[in-house]
């Protein structure tokens, strides 16, 4: 569970990062979500929370999001395009690593970044019994795809 103070101030950041109030006009992203990976194992959810134009730069787009994984889940290699990622761990654990560095492990309350253009070429959910969720918060091109797993094959 994560602590009251923790998420209000996550929020209140994400709110202020946005250059909004709570009671701003916002755009939904749109849902994400893959309960079977290709391999027919368990696959991460995205849950959208907030999308919100940056007024102070043109063309740039601040989503955050909430990505749970049920035990034994992963998501396929993937890339976030020109997006700066964010990933903050709201509970269990999280192996990541991107192309060219060694895996990490990432517990609750710890967090990460992603540079635009890396390539995520592993993020999985270390407990085959306990689920994980993860905070996720992206600085975009307005209108890019946020997620795009690599070509099968």
């Amino acid at each position: 569970m994560i602590n009251p103070r923790v998420a209000g101030g996550l929020l209140l950041t994400a709110v202020a990062v946005a250059g909004c109030s709570p009671a701003a006009e916002s755009q939904p992203a749109a849902p994400v979500s893959a309960p079977v990976s290709a391999s027919g194992h368990p696959a991460e959810t995205l849950t959208p929370l907030l999308a919100q134009a940056l007024p102070n730069i043109p063309g740039k787009t601040f989503t955050s999001s909430i990505v749970s994984f049920p035990p034994s889940a992963g998501a396929a290699p993937h890339r976030h395009g020109d997006a700066f990622v964010y990933a903050y761990v709201l509970e269990g654990t999280i192996r990541s690593q991107l192309e060219g560095q060694p895996a990490h492990t990432y517990h609750q309350g710890e967090n990460w970044t992603e540079q635009p253009g890396a390539h995520h070429v592993a993020t999985d959910n270390v407990s085959a019994t306990e689920p994980a969720k993860l905070l996720v918060v992206f600085v975009a091109t307005t209108g890019e795809q946020l997620k795009v797993d690599d070509p099968h094959g």
